[in-house]
């Protein structure tokens, strides 16, 4: 069987050119930064305070060595994975729950609950009452702290409930009919059919909670419950001080080699990639349910 081949004039292939070098480029500007900093982290001070542009520049992995050597590390990475993998199932489970809820006709208030959820993603109590509530709960150095307040998501209800109200109704029917309950439609039917929607959700859950430091700022002085996030934040700001005490705790060779084992610059660079990398392997294995999801979630057809 032949294929048709499609004729283009030449304005079009001009224009077909020139997006290519358009995205091309705009993908490049997007990319790079990262890449500056991976390639940065790889390369020794001296070469950094010259300058890296496209190649590691005299290959070192010494920062890298001394920060693992840091106990602290391990142990936020251990914490931030934790609660990235909690927080993001508790959220991902409650917050398609209430949107099921809210589509059920014979609710009471369904309507009203819904948009006060909705209220809150425009109505912000601030700071301090954030702050006094979750204190007077007693998340004050409490793991919990990092799980419980972001349950439920009015973001997530709206994408979540958009897709529900897109399913059959049959699909729910004939199950009660064969005598399921409310919590059986939901894990055993709703929750399959709702794979793009659930995984776009846990994307955004999973990288929120990862990224997540200010509750680990005002409520967490217990250095056992430090996230990757909060550690990178001490890193950047106390780069200066953390680069000497890295090269007075080095022993043997000259002063020149000890100076250009560590500088604050490399700290920084290096402790960024190894914040960042980590969230970045949760894109592949979501990726073929992502754009399909948000799609769905968030457009009703």
């Amino acid at each position: 069987m032949t294929q048709t081949k499609i004729r283009t004039s030449p304005e079009e292939r001009g224009l077909q050119v020139v997006n290519t070098i358009l995205v091309t480029l705009f993908m490049l500007i997007c990319v790079y930064p990262f890449y500056y900093v991976i390639i940065c982290s790889f390369s020794s001070p001296d070469a950094i305070s010259q300058g890296v542009y496209f190649l590691p520049v005299d290959f070192t992995l010494s920062t890298y060595q001394k920060i693992l050597e840091r106990g602290d590390i391990f142990r936020a990475f251990y914490i931030s994975c934790l609660r990235t993998v909690l927080g993001t199932a508790l959220c991902v489970f409650a917050s398609s729950l209430f949107a099921f809820l809210v589509t059920k006709q014979e609710m009471f208030g369904r309507k009203f609950i819904y948009r006060l959820v909705i209220t809150t993603m425009y109505l912000n109590a601030g700071l301090i009452p954030w702050y006094i509530t979750l204190k007077a709960y007693g998340f004050k150095n409490n793991f919990l702290v990092y799980i419980i307040p972001g349950a439920v998501n009015a973001f997530y209800i709206i994408l979540v409930k958009t897709y529900f109200e897109q399913l059959p109704a049959s699909l729910e029917e004939s199950a009660e009919l064969d005598g399921a309950g409310f919590f059986t439609i939901f894990t055993k039917i709703i929750l399959p059919l709702s794979k793009p929607i659930i995984a776009t959700v846990a994307v955004y859950c999973a990288v929120g909670q990862w990224n997540c430091w200010m509750d680990n700022y005002f409520f967490v002085t217990d250095s056992k419950l430090q996230t990757m996030q909060l550690i990178l934040y001490n890193y950047l700001t106390q780069a200066e001080q953390l680069a000497n005490s890295m090269r007075n705790s080095l022993s043997g060779g000259n002063v020149a080699a000890i100076q250009n084992a560590i500088s604050p610059q490399s700290v920084q660079m290096t402790v960024t990639v190894m914040t960042i990398v980590p969230i970045l392997c949760v894109y592949p294995s979501l990726q073929k349910y992502f754009a399909k999801g948000i799609m769905l979630g968030a457009v009703k057809g």
